[in-house]
């Protein structure tokens, strides 16, 4: 078996490799998914020796471009597998003719199993790491830590990573990171102290949440995922509940319409609106929710509000509602199957109404709860979380970080609480994933938790998250968009996790169609384009 790397770019990742990555292994079920390929009757040392290889290629790969005729590689090397991996990189590296200086972290002699003995495969000198000095070097391989760090760097370890982040920020030297750049935590995307900024990661059978959460992302470069001789079939045993949000996860449920359907039978959204001068965010989601496939999109405001909607809508209905007693009554018709309520909606006593009404416990509908509708709930998500247990249809939360940071205020030890039994491991900060996953678990709700690596979780702990939003999104309306989407979507009957993950990565595709200049206006037309494509 030789092994095979896979380049994933996160802009343009085909799909192939999305399938191939959809899974997103945590550092224990990475561990896991090595123990039982290696009961399976792989031997370890051969997981290592593909890992090597992978690197090695890698290596060679940035060497060529611009470098010399001998280029000089460092590799430094960790005390576990890590550093194992990074030796037998070293030995292919050395065989092909390049010119290798090896450095490691603490006494070689030390090291333990299958590192052990990559080590002493490896002919060559090894050098303690504080004699290390990258100038007069073309790569670096940084194969010191891998996912699993389980404490900040100091000593030797960080001040050599702050060394070489220096030495490539000068002079443009590159950096190869093994598995993770190291410092950087494999759950979390956080960093550990600190952490190498890498020009290009090789990673090993599944990419791990921190290669796609922020700022991880940002730290590993390119992405190379390397298959290791690891079988699929691990998964099945391993179940892991966390992916990265593509196609693969959500399309077999994607709303597509029928031939012998008609309008009434793909679902009618109800957009809540905001107060006169306050009408836009409401007309962004209502279109947004129609061009995504709901069969009827209504506006329900003031009659100052909707005077303003009829200078703009066509194809959108308009209902009077002055309040939440008008509200309850344009609700009582059943075939309004899906609520977005929060854009521009206000923080006034009548505000508060409107939202206790689209959660009153006899509606079975899908409700989607945005901006405002969020913002009324500030240190009070448990009171929420009453609300969601109440209703009966699903619910969707989608705060940005400033909105989470409200509504979970007074709560941060008992998320994190939460957060750390769902997933049982060990990190340096509450991270974006757990924060979510544990907001879910206490509210009931699907959680969406915008941002470039926008993390939608489930209150049964599964979770996505986006590793490709073009920066271009980030712009006024943006937000009610992706609202107007996933109500869309849940009128269609598709269910809440899905819809809201699938509304994250059609909304980003439709940013990346419009790119530089885009407006908010601009994403349902674009939209149509994309649901061609798909």
């Amino acid at each position: 078996m030789h092994p095979r790397a896979a380049g994933l770019t996160m802009a343009g990742m085909d799909t192939i490799a999305w399938s191939r990555t959809l899974h997103l292994l945590t550092t224990p079920e990475m561990a896991r998914a090595d123990a039982l390929t290696i009961k399976g009757g792989v031997p370890g040392s051969c997981l290592m020796e593909y890992a090597g290889a992978a690197v090695a290629a890698e290596a060679a790969r940035l060497c060529l471009p611009g470098s010399r005729a001998t280029p000089r590689i460092a590799v430094l090397c960790g005390p576990g597998n890590n550093g194992g991996d990074g030796y037998v990189a070293a030995r292919l590296l050395a065989q092909r003719g390049f010119h290798l200086d090896v450095f490691a972290l603490g006494d070689p002699k030390a090291l333990q199993g299958d590192a052990k003995a990559a080590a002493g495969l490896w002919r060559g000198r090894i050098g303690a790491l504080a004699d290390f000095a990258p100038d007069g070097i073309d790569l670096v391989i940084d194969a010191l830590f891998g996912a699993g760090l389980a404490r900040d760097l100091d000593g030797m370890a960080r001040a050599t990573v702050e060394r070489v982040n220096d030495w490539r920020a000068r002079t443009g030297g590159k950096i190869l990171a093994v598995d993770v750049p190291s410092g950087l935590d494999g759950n979390s995307g956080r960093p550990r102290g600190a952490m190498i900024l890498a020009d290009s990661t090789v990673t090993f059978f599944r990419l791990k949440p921190g290669h796609v959460l922020l700022p991880g992302r940002l730290a590993c470069g390119a992405l190379r995922l390397a298959h290791i001789g690891i079988p699929e079939s691990v998964l099945d045993e391993i179940r892991p509940a966390t992916f990265l949000n593509s196609p693969a996860l959500w399309q077999g449920l994607l709303p597509r319409p029928q031939t012998a359907g008609h309008k009434y039978a793909r679902g009618h959204a109800l957009i809540v609106s905001g107060p006169a001068f306050h009408t836009g965010a409401a007309r962004l989601a209502t279109r947004a929710a129609a061009r995504i496939g709901a069969g009827l999109a209504t506006v329900a405001g003031s009659r100052g509000a909707l005077s303003e909607h009829a200078a703009h809508l066509t194809a959108i209905m308009l209902a009077p509602c002055e309040g939440a007693s008008d509200l309850v009554r344009i609700l009582a018709d059943p075939r309004k199957n899906a609520v977005v309520i929060g854009p521009g909606l206000g923080l006034d006593e009548a505000a508060r109404g409107l939202v206790h009404a689209a959660l009153a416990p006899a509606c079975g509908r899908g409700v989607v709860l945005d901006a405002d509708a969020l913002t009324l709930f500030a240190g009070d998500a448990k009171g929420l979380g009453a609300l969601v247990s109440g209703h009966q249809g699903p619910i969707v939360l989608t705060p940005h970080d400033g909105e989470f940071t409200r509504l979970s205020n007074g709560l941060e030890l008992e998320i994190e609480s939460v957060s750390q039994a769902l997933e049982s491991i060990s990190q340096p900060a509450l991270s974006k994933l757990s924060a979510a996953r544990a907001m879910a678990a206490l509210t009931g709700a699907v959680v969406l938790c915008k941002g470039a690596d926008t993390v939608v979780a489930a209150p049964d702990g599964r979770a996505s998250i986006a590793a490709d939003l073009p920066a271009d999104l980030a712009s006024a309306g943006s937000g009610d968009v992706l609202a107007g989407m996933i109500g869309g979507l849940l009128a269609q009957g598709m269910p809440a996790f899905e819809a809201a993950s699938a509304a994250v990565w059609l909304h980003g595709a439709a940013g990346r169609k419009v790119g530089r200049g885009l407006l908010a206006d601009d994403l349902p037309d674009a939209l149509a384009l994309v649901l061609a494509a798909l």
